[in-house]
């Protein structure tokens, strides 16, 4: 059993991380969300109502948890600085961070270029994030999901340096990778890892 703080835990990918890990482990989890009033607690939860950019928030959060797993959105490369450095100060080191995929221009004319940094600035922020996670001294592992969809657990990995494989990947699929994540410390870890539909 692991402690999992859940940062962002009202969105889609948060949503259906929680629902894998009550459903496939014994984790307990601490949910935090801006609009906390939108969650009801099961009895192996715990909520904070809180605000990533403040420190007082994150360290009530963060202390004493195994596992941060964060998938937000916003200006991504200010929150991982408040997250990493609240990590720092409460001793946690395993980080799951949820990027997007085409960070890195790694997504090949076949499956879609246009979805990469030099031509999406709306990326920006998804690698400013990474920048600072990948700079970090944490136990981290970056995610970079393809286009969400519905369905089953289905899905390849491909690392940093590699060509993405596909546009789109099921939230069930991420979950399923998060849930792996956090059984084991080693996996994936100081990894930027993406994930597609096989």
């Amino acid at each position: 059993m692991k402690k999992v703080l859940i940062i962002g835990a009202t969105g889609t990918i948060g949503g259906a991380v929680r629902e894998t890990l009550l459903n496939e482990t014994d984790d307990q989890l601490t949910l935090f969300a801006r609009s906390a009033n939108r969650l009801k607690a099961s009895s192996r939860e715990t909520v904070i109502a809180g605000d990533v950019t403040k420190d007082s928030d994150l360290d009530q959060a963060i202390a004493g948890q195994d596992v941060v797993f964060v998938a937000l959105s916003g200006s991504l490369g200010r929150f991982a600085k408040k997250i990493v450095a609240a990590m720092d100060r409460n001793k946690v080191s395993r980080l799951l961070f949820i990027t997007s995929m085409g960070i890195y221009d790694e997504i090949p004319a076949s499956v879609g270029a246009s979805g990469n940094l030099s031509s999406n600035p709306m990326l920006r922020t998804y690698r400013e994030a990474a920048d600072v996670v990948e700079a970090s001294d944490l136990n981290y592992t970056l995610i970079r999901p393809g286009w969400f969809t519905g369905g089953p657990v289905d899905y390849e990995i491909t690392k940093k340096g590699e060509p993405f494989g596909g546009h789109d990947v099921s939230i069930n699929s991420i979950a399923d990778f998060v849930k792996n994540a956090i059984v084991d410390n080693d996996y994936y870890a100081h990894d930027s890892v993406g994930l597609n539909a096989k």
